[in-house]
């Protein structure tokens, strides 16, 4: 199975950012006929105020019904609908009352939504260079451990920050994830010293394919101030190598997953039977 990550310079501007993603998403399936694409975290809607966010936002209809959604929403199912492949659609601004939430939504082939995750651990921290960041103020954390299956691969949902709680990682391979997916929006700050070390670090631990598809370069936030996101997709195998990458810029990378490899891996060391501790 084939794995395309595309990496996005996303702002606050909505329809931009279709366009774009529509623009990548053409090029990874023309050049590299991938079976399932991916999108980064927040790629409807980075940056912005608080107004921004809201009315970008979507409702989402009812999961695995056929109601039409919102202009986001719309755009992923007919991508997977119109040129015949899976969807992890990165993730994006789910509107619910007065809340939001960090929602990554998958379709098949068919146009049919087949996964809804919503990003468990929000990012409320400092970053070395003083910038505060406090995800909690706007958006609700998801309370459930999600997978689905593609081809017979199962596949793991996660997002951006939940990448520094292995548990989570753990409980998808428990579920019988063989490729996680980590739509990112990693700050310039952590990125540089923690990105690619803690995807590694869970692929080796869990024995799967992490497929890390994340924003890069400048966006503004709510009051104007340039903030920075790393970029540097990447695919990695479940022995830690990072098989593809995009570095810097608006591109994609497409990667095989190997389940000969996976099985050799996991049967050459088994940790999951070796675990002491739940």
């Amino acid at each position: 199975m084939r794995v395309s990550v595309v990496q996005m310079n996303a702002g606050h501007d909505k329809a931009a950012n279709i366009a774009q993603a529509r623009s990548l998403i053409d090029g990874a399936i023309a050049a590299d006929t991938p079976h399932i694409v991916s999108l980064p975290e927040m790629w409807t809607c980075l940056g912005g105020d608080r107004a921004t966010k809201f009315h970008q936002a979507e409702e989402l209809p009812a999961s695995g019904s056929n109601e039409p959604g919102g202009e986001a929403y719309e755009f992923l199912r007919s991508i997977a609908r119109d040129r015949q492949i899976h969807v992890h659609g990165g993730s994006i601004a789910e509107r619910m009352g007065d809340r939001l939430f960090n929602t990554t939504v998958a379709f098949d082939p068919q146009g049919v939504e087949i996964a809804r995750y919503r990003k468990i651990h929000l990012f409320d921290i400092v970053t070395p260079d003083g910038t505060g960041y406090r995800e909690s103020s706007m958006f609700g954390s998801g309370d459930k451990v999600v997978s689905y299956d593609v081809n017979g691969v199962r596949i793991g949902c996660a997002i951006c920050y939940d990448i520094r709680f292995a548990e989570l990682f753990l409980e998808l391979r428990r579920a019988g994830a063989e490729l996680i997916f980590l739509p990112s929006a990693f700050t310039v700050q952590t990125g540089k010293d923690h990105w690619e070390t803690l995807i590694r670090a869970r692929a080796i631990e869990t024995q799967c394919w992490l497929a890390a598809p994340a924003t890069w370069g400048q966006h503004r936030d709510g009051s104007g101030e340039p903030r920075y996101t790393y970029g540097h997709s990447l695919v990695c195998d479940p022995w830690g190598h990072v098989v593809a990458k995009v570095s810097d810029g608006v591109r994609w990378a497409t990667a095989r997953i190997d389940s000969n490899l996976t099985a050799r891996v996991r049967r050459d060391m088994p940790v999951m039977e070796h675990r002491k501790l739940a």
